[in-house]
């Protein structure tokens, strides 16, 4: 019983990686950029959310909404100002472009409004217990898992049958063929950011709601377990980040049930390391040759 109550957990946990994972893969499938900045893109949600809940009075849907709303356009600002003038540049600069973006972001964040954690109030979501087979689950964990799913269901659905999907999908495949097309780049390289940056965002909001504490440099663990829940999916795959981010999440919850919690953090990079031995490209990933 134990097991399943830590199964939930992990699971809601890992859906709040997997939803910061899938920024980071959507952006590589179309740019070839890991966007390090993005787990600072998730501290502005959980920041956003926090005060649309304290200071304008609403309620948990509403607030995520608005705060998904204003994520997606500090992401497309972040892309335009930063990584849009590099975009023939060489990985390196790009990559540490994004570092330096990253920096920013969390320090500019600190300098602005202080460097002092805030708490989200209690009973944003609700704190029953419920029962099932026998085993008692926190209701919190079941409506961050569904809220999370939605999420994902509704991404698969814009890349999957809208237009904008189709075109993301073309510039992934080949950027210059899309343009030939008739397909606006940078428009769709601009969405494929503000989709990402919105559903950090919104992990942001499932995280402060339930851990309840935030701080300015709150992003900078689970940014980088999201890019191991990426790279194990297979980076630029987004299945791969739903399963990776997942199968973290329940990870971690076994460790820490197991009695090891002060080592689960360091599990998530022990998984990359593994991975990168003996699976390069991910478990949903093709080995490619790609020239550096």
């Amino acid at each position: 019983m134990e097991l399943i109550q830590q199964l939930i957990n992990g699971i809601s946990l890992g859906s709040i990686y997997a939803l910061i994972a899938l920024g980071y893969t959507m952006v590589y499938g179309i740019v070839k950029l890991i966007n390090f900045a993005h787990g600072d893109v998730f501290m502005v949600g959980a920041f956003v959310g926090f005060y649309s809940i304290t200071l304008l009075d609403l309620s948990f849907f509403p607030a995520l909404l608005l705060t998904m709303a204003v994520t997606a356009i500090f992401g497309v600002i972040i892309e335009r100002i930063a990584y849009k003038p590099l975009r023939n540049a060489t990985r390196i600069a790009a990559l540490i472009t994004a570092i330096g973006v990253s920096l920013l972001i969390e320090y500019g964040f600190i300098y602005f409004r202080g460097a002092q954690p805030e708490a989200y109030p209690s009973g944003v979501l609700p704190t029953e217990k419920i029962s099932i087979l026998g085993v008692s689950i926190n209701s919190q964990s079941i409506f961050i898992l569904c809220t999370s799913v939605v999420l994902m269901i509704i991404l698969q659905f814009v890349v999957h049958k809208t237009k904008i999907g189709k075109a993301m999908r073309a510039v992934s495949f080949d950027a210059e063929a899309a343009k030939l097309m008739g397909i606006n780049v940078n428009n769709t390289i601009s969405a494929t950011f503000a989709i990402g940056s919105a559903l950090a965002g919104a992990a942001g909001v499932i995280f402060g709601t339930y851990y309840s504490k935030i701080e300015p440099l709150m992003g900078i663990i689970p940014g980088l377990k999201a890019f191991v829940a990426a790279v194990l999916g297979g980076i630029g795959i987004i299945p791969g980040a739903m399963v990776g981010g997942l199968l973290l999440g329940v990870v971690e919850s076994l460790v820490s049930a197991a009695g090891y919690s002060l080592w689960r953090d360091a599990v998530a990079f022990i998984v990359l390391i593994l991975i990168l031995i003996f699976l390069p490209s991910g478990l949903f990933g093709k080995n490619r040759r790609e020239k550096v």
